[in-house]
């Protein structure tokens, strides 16, 4: 049954209507939680005991009806309150039993695709019915915190995928439930550090849909549920064009070359596949699988347990990418394979199939990249939404390196795009009539200036801007500064001398005190070499300038050497008490070691007028006066700035306050 039947077949039982939050109800046979409704038929429950017809029901109340006239009320009497009999009983349905998670070690869910599937054929099933037509319908689980969370995520995942729902509207009745949802852990033996929780799967599957990702209208439950076994092959797909697996075994496990005697005996074709006689069922079910749907690469990143001769016989191409188990690829091994993803699935057209020693951790830090980098998943996203295709996939400090590294695949995106539109537009202008002489010129122009810059210093901890970073450090990213160190329990093999680790910290480089001394007598050649160079324009304005504050200081006399002069009746001056610790470096305190004072004019226009400058702030006096006859009669007032209060100052008194704030 495709999505479009699911839909239809629902469609008259269930529909957009608000969202209720009944009340909590206690007795003591049951324990029951409500906390779904949708438009008056669908509950979500939790039950200690299993529900029976005397189990109680928050049945809603009947809507409140406007009053009618008293000669009407008189004729029909009061209206009859209804009845317990006349209420119909709900119907109740769990999948507590019916749909289990296989649990690798303490994880508990989420559960997949395929408990998906096989639950709305059940609840449509039951909505269909004719008996249940008016009944309320309460699906319930367990009381258990672990049955609790997987019931909500199948039921919102439910609303996302089949009813289309919005991811906020199907999380809104449990976004604070109490107690709250248990997290979801991953699958390995270590201790669980890293939650997935119900919102973040939502999320996850609803992203996936919008992107073309989840597509339900192919999804087949029968090769789902065979394919997903072990004996049977174990693989399964994430999305249209990427598939996990498991790693096949047979002999021999090297190349197999045409001099060998077991050339001739390479199966070429599907018939060859079914009748070879050395080959395990597994691997024949994944060289038919993949043969059919037009995989392309196959990629492994554990150590050899198969010949890859059997897949380049069937014309599909086999890459190593080989990095130690439960351990994080580095960056540049992702940026390949990213490229060569992306250029099998756009250029080529054929799928890719990656697998590592179970299908799980390696496997899901590559998929998991790509599809960030792709399609702008968040990591708890892509996580919530590769367990719920493949179960246990990403594991123990994985997951904190795809979530440490998802800023830096999707910059990638960016980068390429630009990239790429960089490339047209130069291919485009290359093709482009010569422009005129003058415009020609103001180009040469902005390229001399451009490389007669003062290029930007680099710091002796070999920290780059924001801005100003190389190809280097920008493919290292967070790799080896920020990964999370390896969880107790998790299994490592013993790292080579020639093999990268991915928790291992690059050496930072210290220079010495002649590399500083060389450093420094190399910038100030570049300083000199750059102010020769620079415009005649630029000069005389500094010059101005500095000429115009040397003119302002001569002009003021030495008693009213920090009076301030008020423009307008209307005038706020703000005075700043500034201590400049380093007179030397600042261009414009040369000659000068003592604090200064600052003077903001604002007029009553608005436009601020500063009379200095200074690099810091100490202390922060403000007077205002409102009007000059309001001055005169408050000559004598004044008022001490003191610990960053504010108080009004005279005009006569304003170089005595600004005398004290100095000498603090």
């Amino acid at each position: 049954m495709t999505q479009t039947n699911l839909r239809c077949s629902v469609s008259a039982g269930i529909s957009h209507g608000p969202l209720h939050h009944p009340s909590l109800l206690l007795n003591s046979e049951a324990f029951p939680v409500t906390l779904l409704t949708i438009a008056d038929r669908l509950y979500l429950a939790s039950y200690l005991h299993t529900p029976t017809a005397d189990t109680v029901f928050p049945y809603q109340e009947p809507p409140p009806q406007s009053p009618r006239k008293r000669s009407q009320r008189a004729v029909d009497g009061p209206a009859p309150a209804p009845s317990k009999s006349d209420r119909y009983p709900p119907y109740y349905f769990t999948v507590d039993d019916s749909l289990l998670y296989n649990a690798f070690h303490h994880d508990f869910g989420p559960l997949h695709i395929g408990h998906l599937y096989r639950f709305a054929l059940h609840f449509h099933d039951i909505l269909g019915a004719k008996e249940n037509q008016h009944r309320p319908i309460v699906f319930y689980s367990r009381a258990d915190p672990r049955s609790r969370a997987n019931a909500a995520c199948l039921l919102a995942c439910y609303m996302v995928l089949i009813q289309s729902w919005p991811p906020h509207l199907a999380l809104a009745p449990i976004a604070q439930i109490e107690p709250p949802l248990m997290p979801f852990r991953d699958a390995g033996y270590s201790q669980a550090d890293y939650g997935i929780t119900v919102q973040d799967i939502v999320y996850g599957v609803w992203k996936a849909k919008e992107e073309g990702c989840c597509v339900l209208d192919n999804f087949d439950l029968d090769e789902y549920e065979r394919f997903e076994r072990v004996e049977h092959g174990d693989f399964n797909w994430i999305t249209p064009n990427f598939l996990a697996f498991a790693s096949p075994q047979s002999n021999p496990t090297a190349r197999i070359t045409e001099s060998s005697e077991l050339y001739a005996s390479l199966p070429k074709t599907l018939s060859a596949v079914d009748a070879h006689p050395t080959l395990p069922q597994p691997f024949k079910n994944v060289l038919r699988h993949f043969s059919e749907r037009n995989i392309g690469l196959v990629v492994r990143l554990n150590s050899p347990l198969y010949s890859p001769s059997y897949f380049e016989a069937l014309g599909i191409q086999h890459l190593d990418m080989i990095f130690e188990d439960g351990t994080c690829p580095p960056l540049s091994t992702v940026r390949k394979f990213i490229k060569l993803a992306h250029e099998t699935i756009t250029v080529r057209k054929k799928g890719i199939a990656v697998h590592c020693k179970a299908g799980l951790g390696r496997t899901g830090c590559l998929i998991g990249a790509y599809l960030i980098y792709r399609h702008g998943f968040t990591a708890n996203e892509i996580i919530s939404f590769m367990r719920f295709m493949r179960p246990g996939m990403v594991v123990g400090p994985q997951q904190h390196w795809l979530h440490i590294n998802q800023g830096v695949f999707r910059e990638w995106w960016v980068e390429e795009r630009l990239e790429r539109k960089l490339r047209k537009e130069m291919a485009a202008n290359a093709n482009a009539p010569p422009s005129t002489p003058i415009r020609a010129m103001q180009k040469a122009n902005l390229n001399r200036s451009a490389q007669a810059s003062t290029p930007p210093s680099r710091s002796p901890s070999n920290r780059t801007p924001l801005g100003d970073l190389d190809d280097e450090r920008r493919n290292a990213g967070a790799q080896e500064d920020y990964l999370p160190a390896p969880t107790p329990g998790q299994p490592r093999k013993t790292s080579r001398a020639d093999r990268h680790h991915p928790y291992q910290r690059n050496s930072v480089h210290h220079p010495t005190v002649e590399e500083e001394q060389e450093g420094a007598g190399k910038n100030a050649e570049v300083a000199s070499s750059h102010n020769r160079r620079s415009n005649d324009s630029i000069e005389s304005e500094e010059e101005l300038y500095l000429r115009m504050r040397s003119n302002r200081k001569q002009s003021r006399t030495p008693a009213c050497n920090e009076t301030i002069r008020s423009v307008s009746q209307s005038t706020t001056t703000t005075i700043y008490q500034v201590i400049d610790n380093d007179a030397s470096n600042d261009a414009e305190n040369v000659g000068h070691s003592r604090p200064k004072t600052i003077v903001d004019h604002v007029t009553a226009s608005g436009s601020p007028t500063r009379s200095a400058s200074a690099s810091g702030v100490l202390t922060k006096v403000r007077s205002s006066k409102r009007s000059t006859e309001s001055a005169r009669n408050k000559d004598s007032m004044g008022v001490r700035k003191t610990s960053g209060r504010i108080g009004s100052i005279g005009t006569n008194n304003t170089a005595n306050s600004a005398r004290k704030v100095s000498a603090l």
